[in-house]
């Protein structure tokens, strides 16, 4: 007989147990949660969720699915699969109440409906259409009663089950619905994916965590009461609780070892387990090997690998059952009594014995007759065990087989690893072609499309290189030219953007004359889309229009119309007619949410709040942009790079940079070519707003390449604009300059983009006005003129690129026009107020209170003090609600030099310099003397506050000061004095790093 070492009765979890119990009462009256229950391996995990099911029991229907552990995750949705499998086999009424479109969407997982998806594997909005299709199915079985969905170690859960995880718990509305889920916290090492989901999940207002953790003496006194039918006596209680730690099934094996507790010392929770296996009869002990191989098995599968006959595989099971080593499920599958035991089971199997295991595993799997909806379970199982057993042939032909099940099922990460998979065994394969079923180069552009669909462009792009190497375009023009119209949008994605033309180019050249009217037009439409993305509108609008023609004509499909439309609208909004690009893109966001399209949906909206942020319709932006967002976050996946991205900008302009800030917080290490770009510049833009130069210097470093291959005038803009912005920040004017004209030669060269020419020209005038303060202090009057020159250029160029548009190049071309100023030295303070003005009714906060500091010194050098110091206040209390520490520095450097009063709270670092001291000659002070050893290296006012991190006027105020104590009319008369007076040794804690002057 087997000794019975678990407790028959709930032991402790009163608050966790109370938690769940209040969740589903929520759930009940339709405010419906996701709970997160983790802990520990043998924690009570399950115990706790199985002991929920049972005090709710009647009320609220359980669905249960469980993880399973298995290389690359070959088993997509397996757990979903499992919680829904008996829907399916009774024939759930409520099955036929759904809509004949969710139907349709859950087909893949449940093809006993009868139904087809209606989609192809490559649709981006397929997965979105089956999530939301079981979240319908999810409601109209709460009608009835509430239902809990409880999903079982997702520590182990494959890419798409993370994905349908993410989904539902941020989705839950009304629904009478509780989902709970668990992992493994000693599974979390710092790279496992689930954290990331579960940081992400735990910001959702309907999501909560649990933590199990140990029992503690009393709970452990309970449990050993129960078993041993008496109370323990003190000292077994203490020696149990001593090793165990309160771990309820390290306690248990422990019993197992001696009910006394004294049971043989394991070292590990391994050992004990290897413990009670060694003590099973021979044929046990084999059973277990093949189970745990397995994972799970019913009996048939178990006798045809085992070679049990029929009375010992019954004897072997039942000795199992009875040691409490595995449990029988209500579906007639044995499995471990849990996932620890399996583990060390698996782990003690020597290299050979596991692969023959596998093998016969693999063989006796692909003799079963097909199951219908077990088909993609059972695919992946023959493919998982090949592959461990070494079998190439048979890998080859059950991967392509799983891959395209779970590609039906749109779990596009798990099928681009199953047919890399089978490329690996491809070439070790005689007659590999008849095997798999497909021909090599269609294996490897199937790969590479659900390698690009899981972001994973680099991979794509090699698959398809490798696809086109052995196509010849002669033989089979059709055939090369859809293998180059892919590879084009792929290498566009990557942003190497010559290639992608040339590539898309030659995908058209290749298709037959009055043939193939549905590829023509995606690859038109496509060309028209990258033609406006470079600024090229007249272009664009012409491509677009042919574009539309040929979808009308070929009924090529929503999705390309969307394109076209979307691309339509650009060229529109980029040509001047804002109206009519607003209302073109509006349609094409109604026709892709129409269609369901999800990357239709996503561009649709990013395109819609790009121009009406561009256009200068500023909260309008920000709604679409929310709302895309909001739309977005309920298809599943856990992140959303382009459109987090496209509301971080808005939000920057806008103002509100703790949105922007969370909206860039994501995952990024996968990000790769324009994602990777477009996060990093407005990650750059962020940080020169708060004040963090060297974050922004190592944003535009990173993506400095990425800007030289790209063709689109929106990342040379940004890219030269924050690098110029930065330059000057540093002192370097001059390579500020530099950054501008660059930026302005890639925008300039055969595009139509005047609305960033604008930007551009009015930051060049500020740069220019910078040289030109400099040259008067060195009496540079070439330097003068040529900065004079260039500035004037400067803003002829924004009266041009300003003539015709909208608010946002009126508000650019007064900003440039009042820096003009500047340059000539003759600033006139309204100049600036108009500006100010201008910025403020766009709602851009950031820009009004830059430009009103410029007011404020104009007005300071006017002697217009009580203006001065209300433009000052204005402009600070913007820049302190932002956290814009760089203007609230430079504010107050400005408020010091001109002895303007500042808001309470102001660094004292940006007073002028304290008293004299004693120790120094003429009365100078230690930041004096400081200030006079650059003076004497011939450092002018800007270089000096460049390097002593003050404003320049700062700096001007310190050098005048100096001149006056020493009794000097130059800076070289200074330099000459300090040499005499021996002031040019530096202090000994001085670090002045005079090598980063400028």
């Amino acid at each position: 007989m087997g000794v019975r070492v678990t407790s028959s009765r709930f032991i402790g979890r009163s608050g966790e147990l109370a938690e769940c119990e209040a969740a589903l009462r929520e759930a009940a009256s339709g405010s419906p949660s996701a709970i997160a229950i983790g802990g520990d391996s043998g924690v009570g995990k399950t115990r706790l969720i199985r002991g929920f099911e049972d005090a709710a029991a009647g009320r609220a229907r359980f669905l249960r699915g469980e993880c399973v552990e298995l290389d690359d995750g070959e088993l997509p949705y397996a757990p979903l699969m499992g919680a829904l499998r008996e829907l399916g086999r009774c024939e759930d009424p409520v099955l036929q109440r759904m809509s004949v479109g969710a139907r349709a969407a859950l087909a893949p997982l449940l093809p006993s409906l009868g139904e087809t998806a209606g989609s192809e594997p490559d649709d981006e909005s397929a997965q979105l259409r089956l999530f939301e299709a079981v979240l319908e199915l999810l409601e109209l079985l709460g009608e009835k009663q509430p239902v809990v969905l409880t999903i079982e170690d997702v520590h182990w859960a494959d890419r798409s089950t993370r994905a349908f995880t993410a989904f539902l718990a941020r989705s839950l509305r009304r629904e009478r619905v509780l989902f709970l889920f668990s992992y493994r916290t000693d599974e979390l090492h710092r790279r496992h994916p689930l954290l990331a989901l579960l940081a992400e999940l735990d910001h959702g207002e309907r999501t909560r965590r649990i933590v199990v953790g140990p029992w503690g003496p009393g709970e452990l006194g309970e449990a050993l009461e129960d078993i041993l039918g008496a109370a323990a006596d003190e000292e077994l209680l203490g020696r149990l609780f001593a090793r165990a730690e309160g771990n309820p099934l390290y306690t248990e094996e422990l019993l197992a070892a001696g009910l006394d507790g004294r049971g043989a010392a394991p070292q590990s929770l391994r050992d004990a387990f290897l413990l009670r296996l060694e003590r099973l009869s021979s044929p046990a002990q084999h059973l277990l090997r093949v189970l745990a191989t397995a994972r799970s098995a019913d009996e048939g599968l178990l006798a045809a690998v085992s070679g049990l006959p029929g009375g010992d595989l019954t004897a072997a099971l039942r000795e199992a059952v009875r040691s409490h080593v595995i449990e029988a499920g209500n579906d007639g599958r044995f499995a471990f009594r849990h996932a620890l035991l399996r583990e060390v089971a698996y782990e003690d199997l020597l290299p050979g014995e596991r692969a023959a295991l596998h093998l016969g595993l693999a063989h006796a799997l692909a003799a079963r007759p097909h199951r219908g909806g077990e088909d993609a379970v059972l695919t992946a199982q023959i493919a998982a065990h090949a592959h461990a057993a070494g079998d190439r042939a048979l890998t080859l032909e059950a991967a392509v087989t799983a891959a395209a099940q779970a590609s039906s099922i749109h779990a596009h990460g798990e099928a681009a690893d199953l047919l890399e998979r089978a490329l690996e065994a491809w070439p070790h394969v005689g007659d590999a072609a008849r095997i798999a079923g497909i021909e090599h180069v269609e294996l490897l552009v199937r790969a590479a499309a659900e390698h690009e669909h899981d972001g994973e462009r680099s991979r794509a792009e090699s698959m398809l290189l490798a696809a086109l190497g052995e196509v010849d375009d002669q033989a089979e023009p059709l055939r090369a030219s859809v293998v180059l119209d892919r590879l084009a949008r792929v290498q566009w994605g990557l942003s190497r953007g010559d290639e992608a033309l040339a590539s898309a180019r030659h995908a058209l050249e290749l298709l037959p004359p009055g043939r193939a009217d549905a590829e023509r037009a995606g690859v038109l439409a496509w060309l028209a889309r990258t033609t406006g993305l470079r600024g090229r509108y007249r272009d664009a609008l012409e491509a677009a229009r042919g574009a539309l023609e040929i979808v009308h004509a070929s009924g090529a499909g929503p999705g390309v119309e969307s394109q076209a439309l979307n691309t339509l609208g650009i060229a529109l909004v980029g040509s001047g007619l804002t109206d009519e690009g607003v209302a073109s893109l509006r349609e094409a966001l109604s026709l892709a949410l129409a269609s369901r399209d999800l990357a239709g949906t996503e561009a649709a909206y990013i395109n819609l709040a790009d121009v009406l942020l561009v256009t200068g319709r500023t909260e309008e932006a920000l709604a679409v942009a929310r709302e895309g967002l909001e739309r977005a976050a309920s298809h599943g996946r856990s992140s959303h790079p382009w459109i987090e991205t496209s509301l971080a900008e808005i939000a920057i302009a806008y103002g509100d940079w703790e949105l922007a800030a969370s909206c860039l917080a994501g995952e990024q290490r996968t990000l790769e070519g324009r994602a990777l770009l477009n996060v990093r510049l407005r990650g750059a833009e962020l940080a020169l707003g708060l004040g963090e130069i060297e974050r922004a210097r190592g944003a535009l470093e990173e993506i400095e390449v990425l800007v030289a291959h790209s063709l689109e005038p929106q990342f040379h803009a940004s890219f030269g604009l924050l690098s110029a912005d930065l330059r000057r920040r540093c002192g370097a004017p001059e390579l500020a300059r530099v950054a501008l004209e660059e930026a302005l030669d890639r925008i300039e060269f055969c595009t139509d983009d005047g609305r960033r020419v604008t930007a551009i020209a009015a930051a060049g005038v500020a740069t220019e006005a910078d040289l030109a303060q400099r040259a008067r202090d060195r009496n540079d009057e070439d330097a003068l003129r040529q900065a004079e020159m260039l500035a004037e250029l400067h803003v002829e160029r924004a009266r041009a690129a300003a003539a015709s548009r909208g608010p946002v190049e009126a508000a650019w071309l007064q900003t440039a026009e009042a820096e003009l100023g500047r340059v000539l030295g003759g600033e006139q303070p309204p100049a600036w107020e108009r500006a100010a003005l201008l910025w403020e009714s766009l709602h851009r906060p950031y820009h009004a209170a830059r430009v009103r500091m410029r007011g404020a010194e104009a007005r300071a050098e006017r002697g217009e003090r009580d203006q001065a110091a209300s433009c000052l206040a204005a402009a600070r209390t913007i820049a302190v609600a932002l956290g814009a520490g760089w203007l609230v520095h430079e504010l107050d450097g400005l408020a010091a030099r001109a002895r303007l009063p500042v808001a309470a709270g102001a660094e004292a670092g940006l007073r002028p310099a304290g008293e004299a001291t004693a120790e120094l000659p003429f009365g100078l002070t230690a930041r004096e003397l400081e200030v006079l050893m650059l003076v004497a290296r011939g450092a002018t006012n800007r270089e000096i506050g460049a390097e002593l991190f003050m404003a320049e006027k700062t700096a001007s105020v310190h050098v005048s000061r100096i001149l006056a104590k020493l009794d000097v009319r130059s800076r070289t008369q200074a330099a000459a004095v300090a040499h005499r007076a021996g002031l040019l040794q530096p202090p000994a804690a001085a670090g002045l790093g005079l090598e980063r002057g400028g």
